[in-house]
């Protein structure tokens, strides 16, 4: 049995609900991991055959959700740096469906733009650049639900003066 997104919103919402501060979960080889202290940084792969792991502890401020899972490979192009989700939810190009997208293919963006937003539970994350450049791919279309680290956009930097 597959975990559907509405799973994984329920598990947000009683995990934000929890007195636990982290949570592992893993059925397959799908992956999520939930921290309310913060930046939970990728670990090495575990093995498919592993068993979920229970409940560990869990505070409120930043919850994020890791969720490793295969993508489809991103076609290695000279120079491209992705711009990856920084969390599980659900894309949305534009601050409402009536506005237009915060970036199109060959939009230019500084240090710190946001590109786009990701929604979980009402709640709304910018997605922002690192570096400055422009856009040449968009790998996500709007109203799509994305992963942890699941590339969305692929920036060509601005070179250096």
């Amino acid at each position: 049995m597959e975990l559907t997104e509405e799973d994984v919103l329920e598990i947000l919402k009683l995990f934000e609900q929890s007195k636990f501060d982290f949570l592992e979960l893993q059925q397959g080889e799908r992956k999520i991991t939930v921290s309310k202290a913060g930046h939970v940084r990728a670990t090495a792969p575990t093995p498919a055959a592993a068993v979920p792991a229970a409940p560990a502890a869990l505070p409120g401020a930043a919850m994020e959700l890791r969720s490793q899972q295969h993508h489809d490979p991103i076609p290695a192009e000279s120079g491209l740096v992705p711009i990856l989700a920084p969390m599980v939810g659900k894309f949305y190009a534009a601050p409402s469906p009536s506005d237009p997208p915060y970036v199109v293919v060959g939009s230019a963006v500084e240090a710190g733009s946001t590109v786009g937003l990701i929604e979980v539970m009402k709640v709304f994350t910018s997605i922002k650049t690192e570096t400055c450049g422009t856009i040449e791919r968009i790998l996500v279309s709007n109203g799509q639900f994305v992963e942890f680290g699941q590339p969305l956009f692929l920036l060509r930097p601005k070179a250096a003066p």
